[in-house]
């Protein structure tokens, strides 16, 4: 499984997602993208981190790149979830890893990892919260991944993230 660094091309990729529509990183072509990928739906940190996402949506807005968010859980889980937290975020299914692979963000769960709550595959793996910025041309401009996924990323990181872009300034992109 290779690692995605900063200055690579993103993979591309096409999921099916929430609101009953398939997405792809072609989506986003000239406009830039964050993925947010997450180990799973119902889960303690990833509600605090979509929820945090959904208390702050102008703030998110005003990047002038949409968010996306992945993990292995069903469509029908990711929209029960969204229903239940009031999401706006489309919630991407990538049920057999093949993108979180492609990106390097899946790990073993080990028995101490059971032991905390993250949720596994049937596997035994799991997805690494992580968060990365690709610009418009589809190269990957800002990494971020966490191991134990106690922590994410917050509002205030994604606009530094998109803000250190070159053709942004500031939380708004110059156009």
């Amino acid at each position: 499984m290779a690692k995605v660094d900063v200055g690579d091309q993103a993979p591309s990729f096409e999921l099916p997602g929430t609101g009953g529509r398939t997405y792809s990183l072609a989506d986003y072509s000239g406009q830039g993208v964050i993925l947010a990928f997450y180990p799973g739906d119902f889960t303690r940190v990833c509600t605090q981190q979509f929820c945090s996402y959904r208390d702050n949506a102008t703030r998110l807005e005003g990047l002038g790149v949409d968010v996306l968010g992945i993990s292995p859980q069903s469509v029908e889980s990711h929209e029960r979830w969204a229903e239940e937290q009031r999401l706006q975020i489309p919630l991407l299914a990538d049920e057999d890893l093949t993108v979180a692979k492609s990106y390097g963000v899946v790990g073993w769960a080990s028995p101490l990892g059971k032991l905390v709550g993250l949720p596994a595959t049937s596997g035994g793996s799991y997805v690494q919260r992580s968060v990365f910025v690709v610009d418009g041309d589809g190269i990957v401009r800002y990494r971020h991944s966490s191991r134990t996924g106690a922590g994410f990323q917050s509002v205030d990181d994604l606009e530094r993230a998109v803000g250190s872009l070159p053709e942004h300034r500031g939380p708004n992109p110059v156009r």
